[in-house]
């Protein structure tokens, strides 16, 4: 965060969103795929798309005041609503596509590998909106086991990076797209040398198979966890107990490994898994390793709390129609990958891995400085601004989150609505996570 002497928008959210999204690169896209502009408008598609990332980014205020503090000018959030409608769906793809990348380095961020192989999460989750006649005309309510939800919801599906909780790919689905639908968007965008770590329900032949159809060529490797009752063809049982298997699809099969296991707490009860990896070579990428390494897809959850929890202050999201909800939901993935370079340079400063930095106190110390620094304008000079960064940074770094504590209580409710069982009677577990591996009859 660099400073010229000037007000909150150009010393410290611009240089962050340009290095996300360079304001050229983002010029010729809204002019390739923006609206026909008739006459001179008070706010250009690019402002506007700043604007959107800017505001959720902020805590309480509108759009208008936002964009006000941002562009120094006035506009009403009617104005602004309209001009949102006008702005294609095809834009906010491609800025995503290419605002939204990796960035862990094998050096610096060594959790966030496995063996050379770039972790990586693909998980899908569903954004609440408001019950405006728009969104009633177009999106459907998901029905529980006792009636319809509350809210209608937009899906979104990321791929994210374990281990920064970067965001590296997205697709958002404003006309009820399905998971199965959105995963497909995504699958061209995983980067090389990749591993990718999927739940039981993308872990099925179909997918998997689409995900090698669609990436052919470079190492996109995946580890997911399968059903039970999913039929394999067993051809060779491995020395380290997981065996090589035929999966079938169609007319289409694949050979993959499968590695069966158990985890449980100490004195806990065993939960059973079963896991289908593209890594066949039993020697380099050892059962027992990849059963402990599947517990890492579970940091994808943790990403999803920050983005809907932490970055907005209502449970549902403040767009009334399908198009601007799907909007606002990309406005949040571009701000969080903003934060998610404060969150690095504060891991630089500490020399700590980047998820003992708070995402919370990284959102509150943007929102904090843009503000100060808003006040002082004309007060401070450059060199000062950056000291008062820096200590910002470095007070980050002192702060550290705690080691995560092992877990104690039942992951059971009282009275579930939910495939979660009943709980009875109170039990209480520590210890470290124990992993047994099953065998695997040919």
């Amino acid at each position: 965060m660099k400073d010229n002497s000037q007000g909150i928008s150009k010393s410290a959210f611009k240089p962050l969103i340009g290095r996300l999204l360079p304001a050229r690169q983002l010029n010729r896209v809204c002019e390739r795929l923006g609206p026909t502009e008739h006459g001179p408008r008070s706010v250009k598609p690019a402002e506007l798309i700043h604007g959107m990332v800017f505001h959720v980014l902020q805590g309480a205020g509108t759009l208008a005041q936002h964009m006000k503090r941002l562009t120094r000018r006035t506009i009403t959030d009617g104005a602004l609503s309209q001009r949102r409608k006008t702005l294609p769906w095809t834009i906010f793809e491609e800025i995503m596509g290419a605002a939204l990348r990796p960035k862990a380095d094998p050096r610096k961020h060594p959790e966030a590998f496995y063996k050379g192989l770039r972790l990586c999460g693909a998980d899908g989750s569903r954004a609440s909106v408001a019950n405006t006649p728009q969104v009633k005309a177009s999106l459907l309510k998901a029905a529980s086991r006792r009636h319809k939800a509350a809210f209608a919801q937009v899906s979104v599906m990321t791929v994210v990076e374990l281990g920064l909780h970067n965001p590296i790919a997205a697709a958002i689905g404003p006309k009820n797209e399905s998971e199965a639908v959105l995963i497909q968007q995504v699958w061209e965008k995983l980067p090389e040398k990749s591993l990718l770590l999927v739940d039981r329900h993308h872990g099925v032949a179909k997918r998997l198979l689409e995900l090698r159809q669609a990436q052919p060529e470079g190492r996109r490797e995946f580890l997911a966890r399968v059903r039970e009752n999913l039929k394999a063809r067993v051809l060779e049982v491995y020395p380290d107990g997981s065996a090589l298997v035929e999966i079938r699809s169609g007319e289409q099969t694949m050979l993959v490994r499968e590695i069966r296991g158990q985890v449980r707490r100490a004195s806990g009860k065993w939960s059973r898994v079963r896991l289908w990896t593209s890594l066949l070579d039993w020697r380099q990428y050892p059962a027992r390793e990849l059963l402990e390494l599947y517990a890492q897809r579970w940091e994808h959850e943790g990403f999803y709390r920050e983005l809907k929890v932490d970055m907005r202050s209502s449970p549902l999201l403040q767009s009334h129609t399908p198009e601007t909800a799907a909007q606002e939901i990309a406005a949040l993935l571009l701000a969080y990958a903003m934060l998610v370079e404060e969150r690095i340079q504060a891991a630089k400063v500490g020399q700590v891995a980047v998820l003992r930095i708070s995402f919370v106190k990284v959102l509150e110390m943007v929102q904090g400085l843009w503000r100060f620094l808003q006040c002082a304008e004309g007060v401070l000079t450059e060199k000062q601004v950056r000291l008062i960064v820096r200590r910002a940074m470095r007070e980050l770094a002192e702060e550290l989150v705690p080691r995560r504590r092992q877990r104690a209580c039942p992951r059971k409710l009282r009275k579930p609505v939910s495939g979660w069982p009943r709980l009875l009677r109170n039990t209480y577990t520590n210890g470290p996570i124990q992993y047994e591996l099953r065998s695997i009859k040919a």
